[in-house]
């Protein structure tokens, strides 16, 4: 008797602890809620450096801590590295809930995947935040009249000069091609061996050069047709530009070929380079280098090149959300994009922003704010060559660039090589 009343007693105190624990379940302050309903975000980028990687572990944590469900799980990985992975986790259906992405072919590809989520109701529901974007900026991400993806970094393309080197050896900024190449050779004949430089071991450095100088020399119809393989690459523009990237190589000198973009940077910033190509997006970088009196100046026309002379290489930088993301990754991409966010990231980072009212003279200085206004006032813009072109073209271009370089290839054979891919591709 004594062991069945144990066992009941027993049984009593069982089955009451199974009814409280049932009765927290549901309790706003239980522990075991918070862990049940807690929502995970998947956050991709591509800085795993300074200072950006820094700003988003702390824009992830502010986020976090005012949304205590969520918690955002973040990966980051440098630029050629992001496009292989995130390739792998689209064909793998194992894509990020929000992550970072180019514009134009870029976007497109991906969104041809199926596995974008479109934003065109997003963008409607809430004016309040996506009329702080610039509206000019969505087109890079907008196919069909649908936009799948949130421009945030605005950048553009130009030539950054040494302001004190110029002025000391008497040199105006060149306004065609031909002028330019009298301006590299007065500084070689001024002892800058390499007076032009670039870290040629970055293929997409080389993408571009070579995306802006075939907008300088090749129609825009033709251009338009060929990089969306509805042509062959047969226009004798191609040849040309790649004649103009090779004589530009000439005096890059031998250091070009080893090094990369970030060191080339740091050569110019240290006063040792008197030009190089560069992004707007660059300018803090050089001014944190040294103390270097620095303008730029566009690509130059090209005499009888039948291209738009004028227009901009650049294009914006945005945001993109997998189809299944939780309605949470939504509200975190408008925590990215919005103007307190954006004006701190420029403020940190120097890269301008496609927020209204982000980028001011109170984030950025006057060299930065005459690129932001070169920007906004762009009468037309070229994508990124390796964005607007498939990527397996680009890759040959970009390749045979670097052979250029090294005098082991020549334009036909670059042109013979895209031409055949283009064929297949077709």
């Amino acid at each position: 008797m004594k062991k069945l009343l144990g066992l009941a007693v027993l049984l009593l105190l069982l089955s009451s602890v199974i009814v409280a624990c049932s009765s927290d379940k549901g309790g706003a302050n239980s522990s075991n809620a918070s862990v049940e309903e807690q929502v995970i975000i998947d956050f991709f980028h591509r800085w795993p450096n300074e200072p950006r990687k820094s700003f988003y572990d702390q824009k992830i944590n502010e986020y976090m801590e005012a949304n205590p469900n969520v918690h955002i799980n973040v990966d980051a990985v440098l630029n050629d590295s992001y496009k292989e992975k995130i390739r792998v986790l689209v064909s793998s259906d194992n894509l990020p809930d929000i992550f970072t992405a180019w514009s134009d072919s870029f976007a497109e590809n991906l969104v041809s995947s199926d596995r974008m989520m479109p934003l065109n109701d997003i963008i409607q529901a809430d004016e309040e935040w996506s009329s702080k974007v610039m509206e000019s900026q969505f087109n890079g991400f907008t196919f069909d009249d649908v936009t799948y993806g949130v421009p945030f970094t605005v950048d553009g393309k130009a030539f950054f000069y040494n302001k004190t080197i110029f002025e000391e050896n008497n040199i105006n900024v060149p306004q065609t091609y031909d002028e330019f190449i009298d301006v590299l050779d007065t500084l070689q004949e001024a002892g800058y061996d390499e007076p032009l430089i670039e870290g040629l071991t970055n293929t997409w450095a080389i993408s571009h050069y070579l995306g802006t100088i075939f907008q300088r020399v090749v129609d825009p119809a033709v251009l338009e047709k060929d990089y969306n393989l509805e042509g062959n690459f047969e226009d004798e523009g191609y040849i040309k530009g790649l004649e103009i990237f090779h004589e530009l190589t000439t005096y890059m000198g031998d250091v070009s070929t080893a090094i990369d973009h970030e060191a080339a940077r740091n050569m110019f910033g240290n006063g040792e380079v008197p030009i190089l190509y560069m992004q707007f997006a660059e300018i803090k970088m050089v001014e944190e280098i040294g103390n270097v009196d620095f303008g730029f100046f566009d690509f130059p026309q090209v005499t009888d090149g039948k291209g738009d002379q004028t227009a901009l290489t650049g294009a914006p930088e945005g945001w993109m959300l997998s189809k299944n993301a939780p309605e949470e990754a939504v509200d975190f991409l408008k925590f990215l994009t919005s103007e307190e966010t954006a004006f701190e990231f420029t403020q940190t980072d120097g890269q301008l922003n496609a927020i209204k009212g982000a980028v001011t003279s109170e984030n950025v200085n006057d060299t930065s704010m005459e690129a932001y206004d070169i920007i906004v006032n762009a009468s037309s813009t070229t994508p990124w060559f390796d964005n607007a072109v498939n990527i397996n073209i680009a890759d040959i271009f970009m390749r045979g660039g670097q052979e250029l370089a090294t005098g082991q290839t020549t334009p036909e054979e670059i042109i013979k090589r895209v031409r055949s891919k283009a064929e297949s591709q077709n």
